[in-house]
């Protein structure tokens, strides 16, 4: 069941190699929703040198059949006699966090280079201390439930419960992300109530900051906030917001820092959602909806960018409130790429029968859509601007409603483009994601601006190492 087998058994051998005390085993693991999975897991001690004496401490760390493209979830096991130390790096539940979890990347990370950086952080805060005799009693009883939670032993009474309650929750949201737009995209949903659950996975290294504390401290319904990929199981919708705040030099290098980030992060969502519309709201949009789309495996449908949606949406309002054109603006739309190179489209001819009357009525409307582009021009793009647009497509996705959206699409076959490449183009949208790309009216000077697009993209796209 394991889809890299052979890279997964070469990673055994070097965890086996370095720590020959492991041992490993396959075992049953259940997962937060209550659904289970025969998973590799192995045990063992790792050695740890604390305020000038000497440690073992005993962890076990489950293999997602994805790895080593999804990075392994990771425990304490402390014995009996034993109590869990709640710090940076270590929840009530014995459950290990650390930065080389969150920033996986394969073949940079390793199951080896995990463990080093599991022992370093120990050696900074210890993760386990002795417990007196009257508390180990305690503590035994604790363990006996946290293991019906990590080694797959969960009662049949327990797991009905949680059945019933994911039952409930028909409709469930994961935001990949908990900077500003991250949380933007949440509250934006949670307004518009369009989801009965929204899970925010916050991948930054610590405890909450910012935002995340505001939106833990003041409650919003529906919301969880999570670290842990699982938490985001079953989702319909999984929007992806995070960006890389590395210290590239170059446009190149800052999108193959986004690509490095998103190894480590969509095979992990896709595995927990296998049927969820992926869609991307990181920048550039259009290069990143094309990574996620290879990384992820899904069919084109269920991996779309948020593109120009929100142009087109502002785009229309133009026309129709500022410029009193309602008539163009009913089928006007924003396609081709974020940034100075979008273009105005129509998905319908409007203009006269005669020719001579069809290329004043022509001149007409591109002199207005021209007015309609200088106007948005200056309207920007803000975090919660975003968190609107997003909400807009996240709720015509659940609610299946077969709404046209410009969206970032596999635009091949389209406009006589060859190339791999996702561009903004109208598309039907339902619970499938992309149901059906809505046909643009023939226009030569679209269409070389569209392919131009292409070009560019597909450029930047080959020089990417994925």
């Amino acid at each position: 069941q394991y889809k890299f087998r052979d890279l997964t058994i070469e990673e055994l051998k070097d965890v086996s190699k370095t720590y020959p005390s492991f041992t490993f085993s396959m075992n049953t693991y259940t997962f937060k929703d209550g659904s289970q999975k025969d998973l590799l897991n192995f045990s063992g001690t790792v050695p740890v040198k604390y305020a000038g004496s000497s440690y073992n401490i005993p962890v076990r760390l489950w293999i997602l059949d994805s790895h080593p493209f999804a990075p392994p979830i990771c425990f304490l096991k402390p014995t009996a006699s034993m109590g869990i130390a709640v710090g940076k790096h270590v929840d009530a539940r014995g459950r290990i966090y650390l930065p080389y979890l969150q920033n996986w990347s394969h073949p940079k990370s390793t199951l080896t280079g995990l463990i080093k950086e599991m022992i370093a952080k120990f050696e900074e805060e210890l993760p386990l201390y002795s417990l007196s005799s009257s508390d180990a009693a305690r503590q035994s009883e604790l363990l006996s439930y946290i293991a019906k939670i990590t080694e797959g032993e969960t009662d049949m009474k327990s797991r009905s419960k949680t059945g019933s309650r994911n039952e409930g929750c028909f409709n469930k949201i994961t935001v990949v992300g908990a900077g500003d737009l991250g949380i933007a995209c949440v509250l934006a949903v949670a307004a518009k109530d369009v989801a009965d659950k929204v899970v925010l996975l916050d991948l930054s290294e610590g405890a909450a900051k910012g935002g995340t504390m505001d939106l833990e401290i003041f409650a919003v319904p529906n919301v969880e906030i999570s670290k842990d990929f699982s938490a985001s199981a079953d989702s319909k919708v999984v929007v992806l917001t995070v960006n890389s705040l590395g210290n590239a030099q170059t446009y190149l290098d800052v999108i193959q820092s986004n690509v490095d980030l998103f190894r480590g992060i969509i095979p992990a969502v896709s595995h927990y959602s296998q049927n969820a519309v992926l869609l991307v709201a990181s920048h550039p949009v259009e290069v990143m909806t094309f990574v996620s789309w290879k990384l992820s495996s899904f069919p084109k449908s269920r991996v779309i960018g948020v593109g120009a949606n929100l142009d087109s949406e502002r785009f229309r309002y133009i026309l129709t409130n500022l410029l009193k054109a309602e008539v163009l603006a009913k089928d006007a739309w924003v396609t081709g790429e974020q940034g100075e190179d979008k273009v105005p489209s129509w998905t319908s001819c409007n203009v006269a029968a005669n020719q001579a009357e069809a290329m004043a009525a022509r001149n007409s409307r591109e002199k207005v859509a021209n007015r309609a582009m200088e106007v948005l021009k200056g309207k920007g793009q803000r975090s919660w601007s975003v968190g609107l647009s997003v909400a807009d497509l996240v709720d015509s996705i659940l609610k299946d409603k077969r709404k046209v959206h410009s969206v970032s699409t596999l635009a091949k076959g389209c406009c006589n483009i060859n190339s791999e490449v996702f561009l903004s183009l109208p598309c039907i949208l339902g619970t499938s994601g992309v149901i059906e790309m809505v046909r643009l009216e023939e226009d030569p000077l679209v269409q070389e601006k569209l392919q131009s697009s292409a070009g560019s993209i597909h450029d930047i796209q080959q020089q990417l190492k994925l």
